[in-house]
């Protein structure tokens, strides 16, 4: 009996929502309740799935992007965050071209990472989402996204769902924090603009499992040989950290002024 009971009052316990801003861990009523109480808006994290130097591993952007992502959803509040997209153009197969030169790198066709963020934004409008808000990781994604977004709101103009294609957050990670860094005193070779002190500092915040410090090593000046541009010998969690509150700060405030501007 006292068995009985207790499974009772443990009843209503089972049936809550867990913890967690991630679509893909959540079920179908569990998202649908959520969307009833009012969280309307979704982050689509865009990530990438190319070389990081010898030092950081290939899932870079994504792991950043969704770590990231979760942390501005829970800030803005009434936020879910959908699976990352890890495939994005990187170049081209034949000759290969850019990140494409590096074993393990993949790239689709931009008319195609575009399609697919337009069904991905179609299908939370159709299931109740208002704010769709794209975060890209990767320079190579920023103009696909403001395109899509456009091309959304134009055919949305008279719906209540809107499409926001957030660039401060790629401009905090590759601009604001380079510069924070510089102020600290560390030079412009050395923060670089990949795989060098920046990038590698923020991966360590996020994920230190996917750097292999015994590899952090200065990039020959151009990119091409290593995939390394900077240094990243004085890389740190602390600094990464930094650029973290930094990133979240930032793209923050632009999500609330794009949400307010509808």
């Amino acid at each position: 009996m006292t068995v009985f009971v207790a499974l009772l009052c443990a009843g209503p316990a089972w049936a809550q929502a867990p913890d967690t801003v991630l679509l893909e861990e959540l079920t179908w009523t569990e998202i649908r309740d959520l969307l009833a109480a009012g969280s309307t808006a979704i982050i689509v994290p865009i990530g990438g799935t190319e070389q990081k130097g010898p030092h950081m591993t290939l899932g870079k952007d994504n792991v950043r992007v969704r770590a990231l992502s979760e942390k501005i959803a829970r800030a803005l509040g009434h936020t879910l965050v959908a699976p990352v997209i890890a495939y994005v153009p990187e170049g081209q197969l034949s000759p290969a071209t850019e990140h494409m030169r590096f074993p393990g790198t993949i790239t689709i066709p931009n008319e195609s990472f575009q399609k697919g963020l337009e069904y991905a934004a179609r299908s939370f409008k159709l299931h109740g989402f208002r704010d769709i808000i794209l975060l890209g990781d990767h320079g190579g994604t920023q103009a696909g996204q403001k395109v899509v977004a456009g091309r959304l709101n134009r055919e949305w103009a008279t719906a209540p769902a809107r499409v926001h294609a957030i660039e401060e957050y790629y401009r905090a990670a590759e601009a604001e924090f380079p510069r924070l860094l510089q102020g600290r005193g560390y030079r412009d070779d050395e923060v670089g603009s990949h795989a060098g002190l920046a990038d590698t500092s923020l991966m360590l915040a996020v994920a230190p499992r996917l750097v292999r410090s015994e590899r952090l090593r200065p990039g020959p000046g151009s990119r091409d040989a290593t995939g390394v541009s900077g240094d990243p010998s004085r890389a740190s969690a602390e600094l990464g950290r930094l650029g973290v509150e930094l990133i979240v700060t930032r793209t923050v405030e632009a999500i609330r002024k794009s949400m307010a501007h509808r």
